[in-house]
């Protein structure tokens, strides 16, 4: 990141904010947006989260970013990983997301993955998973944005995939085009 990228974004933090974050939820409970489970595993451990902040961010290399709040309890598995699985859910895996989105329980406890060949877990029956290298964590708020360059990808094919808006799971499927 540029020196000049961290300044705007300190300037950012520095000027007083003029929406509330009660303001900013709101609007992003009426943003549709897929559903992820990221997880990784570091020494003896497995660690994983639900999260809807995947985005694409290049193809050539292939890059994709996400968020994680410093205070999830998956942030220092991520913290210490090299690499991850981004698995994106298909619509039949809500109670798998609610599950990974649920503080203080062991997530990996009822089941529902697997560990690669490279040792990473990912959901079994995933829409689509994308194996990752971390390339750059970057503090931003209260939260980290985490870059990450695919390296393999896999999944079930045909699956629709699990939506989240305002607090609701969604389907995807042919009915749902305009």
């Amino acid at each position: 990141m540029t020196s000049t990228v961290r300044s705007e974004l300190a300037a950012c933090g520095a000027a007083e904010q003029s929406v509330t974050p009660a303001e900013f939820t709101a609007v992003f409970r009426r943003h549709p947006a897929g559903v992820a489970v990221i997880a990784g595993w570091v020494g003896e451990r497995p660690f994983g989260f639900s999260a809807t902040s995947v985005i694409s961010v290049s193809a050539a290399p292939p890059i994709v970013a996400f968020s994680v709040q410093e205070s999830s309890s998956s942030w220092p598995g991520l913290a210490a990983a090299d690499t991850v699985v981004i698995s994106l859910l298909s619509a039949a895996q809500a109670d798998l997301s609610a599950r990974f989105a649920t503080r203080g329980i062991d997530r990996f406890a009822a089941g529902g993955w697997h560990r690669l060949p490279t040792g990473e877990p990912v959901i079994t029956d995933a829409a689509s998973w994308l194996r990752a290298t971390v390339v750059e964590r970057v503090r931003i708020g209260a939260s980290y944005l985490v870059a990450v360059r695919v390296d393999a990808t896999g999944g079930a094919e045909g699956s629709d995939p699990l939506v989240y808006l305002d607090r609701a799971y969604h389907r995807l499927d042919e009915s749902s085009a305009l």
